[in-house]
């Protein structure tokens, strides 16, 4: 007869390699920003431009530098990169080679710059810039030649964004920089719609909008492609200049698409921290596996001071330690004699908002260490147990924790802006508004 904990732990060895296989044959995540020529992809990763097959295969590391390299572009041969990068101090638009080298600073003004694309002949970068707005700042269209030379404004009063006609003579253009393109399914004044702007007459004709965030347009063909989240989740959409139809290309709903960009009849899209090929004629998506390695100081293990990053600071009852959180990790710390200490030690997780128990012998904070959602934790106030995990439910992020007088309560504001009561003995959630 076969040994029941045996067959457990065997079975626990093979889903944890299975996991692992499966994680790494997904390749790297958190690769952001893509952009597409007929043979390669360029993404933004760490701070830094790589370039890979569009297999996923043949990833090279185009810059590695300390500042942050952003908004990479590729010229329409495929041969040059436009980038921004804040080397210099603030962001300014580059080009580089696609095989890599040494890379050339094409935008000086003391303002920051962001590439947006090329123009179709490759001769001229397109690029975002508030320069010459005082004293009010706000983004206008420039190019600038891609062998240097001074800058051309172009004829758009204001635009965050934009994308150039295949033909070269109209813009698809976001007219409004959003203080916060995360705040999901923002239905405010930020919201303008997306306009095709004719250079020669400046002739505007508005993309059809529901009061929507749309964003990122993509002029590929006879359609213009752009991120809306009209349907709740931030979807790919495509408009026809031509006949004013607006239709869906995808209808993701396990995350919203963060980024496009798109080159001959294939779409590039970041969602979930990957990257994705798109047919939009077949809506066929395939997701690419890419990983990256190299040399990332910034993911070392050092020693580092937390002074500036420590919040929800807490005296303990006793007054004897202090409790506070600092990048992502749960501290104690003495007044006076005694050991900082780190009670959660989980780089893999975020854990926030600590608070004692009325009698300072336990501490609670909440983690995502495990998946996207927030559950409760306890801790024996100097962290030598396993901390308890409580289930949260429905709720998936929590604020304002209060703890109880008697100890056995933990109340908190969860996501959906409910009022919820833990009782700390069973782990039953109630709601109490």
């Amino acid at each position: 007869m076969s040994n029941p904990s045996k067959i457990v732990v065997t079975l626990s060895v093979v889903f944890f390699i299975i996991s692992i296989i499966t994680a790494d044959a997904q390749g790297t995540r958190l690769l952001r920003q893509p952009a597409i020529s007929a043979t390669e992809i360029a993404f933004e990763y760490g701070g830094d431009i790589w370039i890979c097959q569009k297999n996923g295969s043949d990833v090279r590391r185009i810059t590695s530098t300390p500042a942050t390299e952003a908004n990479p572009h590729f010229s329409p041969d495929g041969q040059w990169l436009a980038f921004s990068s804040n080397r210099s101090g603030i962001p300014q638009v580059y080009i580089v080679s696609s095989k890599g080298g040494s890379p050339t600073r094409l935008t000086w003004y003391p303002n920051e710059s962001n590439p947006r694309g090329w123009s179709g002949d490759g001769r001229n970068v397109l690029y975002a810039s508030g320069r010459e707005t005082a004293p009010t700042d706000f983004d206008r269209l420039w190019t600038v030649p891609a062998k240097g030379g001074p800058s051309m404004l172009l004829p758009a009063p204001f635009a965050f964004d934009g994308n150039y006609s295949p033909d070269g003579t109209k813009l698809a253009i976001d007219r409004v920089s959003r203080w916060d393109v995360e705040w999901r399914h923002y239905r405010g004044g930020q919201n303008t719609p997306l306009q095709v702007l004719d250079l020669k007459t400046l002739n505007e004709q508005n993309i059809p909008t529901e009061g929507s965030m749309d964003i990122h347009p993509v002029w590929m063909n006879n359609e213009i492609y752009f991120l809306s989240d009209r349907d709740f989740i931030m979807n790919i959409w495509a408009f026809n200049p031509s006949t004013s139809a607006v239709r869906q290309i995808t209808n993701l709903k396990s995350g919203d698409i963060k980024w496009l960009d798109g080159q001959g009849k294939e779409l590039i899209y970041e969602q979930n921290g990957y990257l994705h090929l798109l047919d939009p004629t077949t809506g066929k998506s395939q997701q690419l596996a890419i990983t990256v390695t190299g040399d990332f100081p910034w993911a070392e293990t050092r020693f580092q001071n937390v002074t500036s990053s420590i919040s929800n600071a807490s005296l303990s009852p006793t007054g004897k330690r202090i409790l506070l959180e600092a990048r992502g990790e749960v501290f104690t710390v003495p007044i006076e004699n005694g050991d900082p200490r780190n009670l959660t030690r989980s780089s893999d997780a975020a854990d926030r908002r600590p608070l004692w128990s009325p009698d300072g012998r336990q501490i609670a904070w909440f983690s995502d260490k495990g998946g996207e959602s927030y559950s409760l934790y306890l801790s024996d106030q100097e962290g030598i147990k396993e901390p308890r995990k409580i289930s949260m439910g429905e709720s998936k992020l929590a604020w304002s924790p209060a703890w109880s007088p008697d100890g056995k309560y933990i109340a908190f504001t969860d996501n959906a802006v409910r009022v919820k009561l833990v009782e700390i003995a069973t782990g039953n959630i109630t709601n109490i508004d």
